[in-house]
Order: C-alpha cells, then structure tokens, then sequence
C-alpha cells in the first residue's frame, strides 16, 4: 500500500467543466506526523459549490489550486492512528483530499456511528446537505403553520430535506423539480403537497400561481434564474427568501442578467439573505441531533445516488449540472 490515485484540477473550466479538467494520478500514501490518522476513503461527496471553487475568484471558500488534489466530504476508516482520540477501525467524516488516502489531522475530524445511522446519511441528510437544509429553513425561512413554502431544486440533497423539514412545521410545500420522476418522488415519497417539472410547464410562473392561490410565504431558493423569476412576483408581504444556491448560474460563462428583483422586495418587504452552512458551525451539534431525532421517527426521508469506483468521481460531479441524482450523489470507493 505504498501507492493510491488521486485525483487533481488540471485546468480552469469556463462554462460547463468537462472531462479533461481533471486528471487522475498515481502518488504516494501518506505519511503521518503527529495526532494524525490515515483514512481510507469509502464514500466521495461531490456538491454543486465546490463549481465556484473550480474559478479563481473570491468566495466564501478559497479556490481550489491547479495542479493539487481538490477535496470535499469524505466518508472513511481509519486504517492505522497516531492520535489519541481515534483507533484503527472508526469510520469518520471530514474534509479531505479525492483520493484513496488522506492523512488527516484529529481535529479535522469526527467520528461517526454506523451503528446509529448508514455511513452514507453522514453525508447527506446528517450531513452538510442536512444542515444546510435545517439552519436555512428554520432560521431564514422560519415557516408557520398554514403557511405556504416553494422549494426549487426540490429533489437534490438540500431541497428535499428542506421542503419536509417545512412540512414538519405545519406549512402547505411544493417543490420544483426537472423530471417526472423527481416530481413523483416529492408528492408519493418525501410528503410535498405538490411538485411541478419546471421543463414541461409551458409557463411555470402560472402553473405556481394555481399551485399556490394564496402566494407564497417562504421561497427556499437552490437554484436561481427563470425558475426563481416565476416566484418572486406571487411572494406575501413579509416574505422570506432563504438563498442558499444558484445552479442555473453557475456554468456561465458570461453575465447572467434577468428581471430585476428589487420592486418586490420593497413593494412585499420581503427578507432575502444568502448563507451557507458554516455560518451555524456552533450549533451543528444541535442541529444534527434533530436531523437524527426526525429521521428515527419517521418524519425525514432521503434519497441517494451512489455511483461505484473512485475513477467516476469527475463525472458524477459533472451529472450534477444535468440533473442526473435524485437526492445525495455519492460514490463508493472501497468496501465499509
């Protein structure tokens, strides 16, 4: 075991990345220094932001390097420690390399249950997607009983955990999807009131308006664009827009105009803030423990798509853009 594959940012994408943007290598396993552990890689998580940390620009994050190993929730076990804190044989989750092996230092992990919960819920619905979901909607949206919430992006990790965690609340959802099938799931499977394909409805912003006759109270935005343009004008006064992503935009390689948004929040006095998920890191602890809570009741569900062998990594993420996944995209690197 003294080689892996690795995978690495060979070029920057303009437009929509492709194959040739990454490159997969043979290198070294690592060694480890003090208090830290080698992790094998079981699952790879793959997530539409880390498209922004492809550019070299300023973000939330820092762009990854040409030339390096790009990283990003990781799933693994612990193959051998020099840590006190973690012994040869715990899985754990982290923020760590595409490859077969990271060494990790033990602060930048933690350890995880497979006995609570599948290995793979660590990453989805117990994980970032799940956070993102809850502090997004609970904290920005806040949305009452009788109320009535639109979720875009319905059918991906985020949006689906954040339309049922609405529902839990007592509010009417409906969700925006791209296919029939991810329509069906939201209504038969994850509890939506309702769910539209925004491919297939000749004018989404009417087929919203007798989807929700009485306006919307809270719009939990994933993707922006046409589809958020067909919403902002059925907001209630009082409005809140929680933005937690912009897929449309994010493979484009020039300006990204539309209509202007600004009337309706002044004329509904509407309340639209970005996030993301580390600005609630003090209350993970909390947050996971309800994810945990309502997914032991019942009240939770999830979907995953989980593509098989370490070399599928850049073309899962790839599908990504296409609408491939319902639910978490995944892929399994070596057995649990």
């Amino acid at each position: 075991m003294d080689k892996q594959k690795r995978i690495l940012l060979s070029k920057r994408p303009e437009g929509m990345p492709e194959r040739n943007h990454f490159r997969i290598e043979e290198g070294p396993v690592p060694s480890l220094g003090e208090n830290q552990v080698l992790v094998q890689t079981v699952y790879v998580s793959v997530d539409p932001y880390m498209r922004g940390r492809m550019e070299d620009t300023k973000s939330y994050v820092p762009p990854f390097k040409l030339g390096e190993v790009i990283n990003g929730g990781i799933v693994g076990k612990v193959v051998s420690s020099r840590s006190t804190h973690f012994s040869a044989g715990d899985y754990v989750t982290g923020h760590l390399g595409w490859q077969e092996y990271n060494a990790a230092d033990e602060n930048n992990l933690r350890k995880i249950d497979p006995e609570s919960a599948p290995l793979t819920a660590y990453l989805g619905a117990l994980g970032m997607p799940g956070l993102t979901a809850y502090f997004g909607m609970t904290r920005i949206g806040s949305p009452q009983e009788g109320e009535t919430v639109v979720v875009s992006g319905a059918a991906g990790a985020v949006g689906m955990i954040a339309g049922q965690i609405a529902k839990i609340r007592g509010a009417e959802v409906i969700g925006i999807a791209g296919t029939e099938e991810k329509t069906r799931y939201l209504t038969d499977t994850a509890g939506f009131d309702k769910a539209l394909n925004y491919k297939t409805e000749e004018n989404l912003h009417e087929a919203l308006k007798d989807a929700c006759p009485d306006g919307v109270d809270v719009y939990f935005d994933n993707t922006g664009g046409p589809v958020s343009e067909a919403v902002y004008p059925l907001m209630n006064d009082f409005g809140r827009i929680p933005q937690c992503g912009a897929i449309s935009s994010y493979n484009k390689s020039g300006d990204d105009y539309g209509p202007r948004i600004h009337p309706y929040i002044v004329k509904s006095r509407l309340r639209l803030q970005g996030f993301i998920v580390s600005d609630y890191a003090r209350e993970f602890e909390s947050g996971a423990r309800q994810l945990g809570s309502w997914l032991q009741e019942g009240k939770l569900v999830y979907e995953e798509t989980v593509n098989e062998g370490f070399d599928s990594i850049p073309d899962a993420f790839l599908g990504l853009f296409e609408g491939k996944n319902l639910g978490k995209q995944l892929i399994k690197v070596s057995e649990e």
